[in-house]
């Protein structure tokens, strides 16, 4: 049976020519030079993989084409400038404006499918330089941080045709637009990249609680600081303008905050229970010590 050294040995080099798990600088960058280029291998096969779904359907899902104009394709057929009203097509005014967007998309697309490839090489290069409770905490970190990120992306997509719909409607009876295929994309994945980075901001906020940077005190009496702070992120970084997204991501800013400040407020509660209390004492004060032989019977020092 093969033991866990040899599992190491496998899967990382380094420990073939290096039991202790110590390399010189070179390895290192050696090393790191061979996780890139897997890496950079798995997302030119997502690429591909996303180049040809681009227009081709998989059994039970949609081609990634569909599903990229399915928010522009669900406003009312009055708010897009088409060849008939039923027509639902992006306006390229390039030879190259389709072949340009379809490789954006898939770039994108390949970058997604090949997380798990890039993320593990990541993992593999950094992992042999952490403890083992290092990696539990990089794991959960990570692992939140993915789910996070993708719930806000998810948002953003569900989002769009709302923001479409205030934008190319508010004046339609006077003019129509026709959405250029890069001007669409770019507003889609900025908004889902916006979206994405604001909810990480509460994982960074329970990160600093448990470093101790910041406590429960200070964050409950920062919370209307923190609430305009959303809504002033929500203004500034969403990208169109429209009321509607920018209402909704500072929404759910407020929520995950709220949910982040209850979950430091948990932390300094357990915290505090197993602190002796000394949290109080200055950095060049001395932590008063327990007397290491206690006489319960007060009278038999007289004897």
């Amino acid at each position: 049976m093969p033991t866990l050294t040899h599992r190491l040995t496998r899967w990382w080099p380094g420990r073939r020519r290096d039991p202790e798990a110590t390399m010189s600088f070179l390895d290192h960058l050696l090393e790191l030079r061979r996780r890139l280029a897997w890496a950079l291998v798995a997302v030119a096969l997502g690429t591909v993989a996303g180049f040809v779904w681009y227009e081709n359907a998989l059994p039970g899902v949609p081609s990634l084409g569909s599903l990229l104009i399915e928010p522009y394709c669900s406003l009312p057929p009055a708010a897009r400038a088409g060849l008939n009203g039923t027509d639902c097509r992006l306006l390229a005014t390039g030879p190259f404006d389709q072949f340009l967007l379809r490789v954006k998309v898939a770039a994108t697309a390949g970058v997604v499918l090949s997380a798990p490839a890039w993320l593990g090489q990541l993992w593999a290069f950094v992992t042999p330089g952490l403890r083992r409770h290092e990696r539990r905490g990089a794991v959960l970190f990570i692992s939140t941080a993915s789910v996070l990120f993708a719930g806000g992306a998810v948002l953003a997509y569900l989002v769009v045709a709302q923001a479409l719909s205030f934008l190319l409607m508010i004046g339609n009876s006077v003019q129509t637009t026709a959405l250029r295929g890069d001007e669409y994309y770019s507003l889609v994945l900025s908004l889902m990249i916006v979206f994405g980075v604001g909810f990480l901001t509460p994982l960074v906020v329970v990160m600093l609680n448990r470093v101790g940077v910041v406590s429960y005190a200070k964050l409950a009496s920062w919370r209307r600081v923190i609430i305009f702070g959303a809504f002033l992120f929500a203004g500034i970084a969403t990208p169109g303008g429209d009321p509607i997204s920018m209402a909704v991501l500072a929404v759910a800013l407020c929520v995950l905050l709220e949910l982040a400040i209850q979950v430091c407020r948990l932390h300094d509660r357990r915290r505090a229970r197993r602190d002796p209390g000394w949290e109080h004492l200055d950095d060049d004060s001395a932590s008063p010590l327990p007397d290491p032989d206690p006489d319960p019977d007060p009278l038999s020092k007289g004897r």
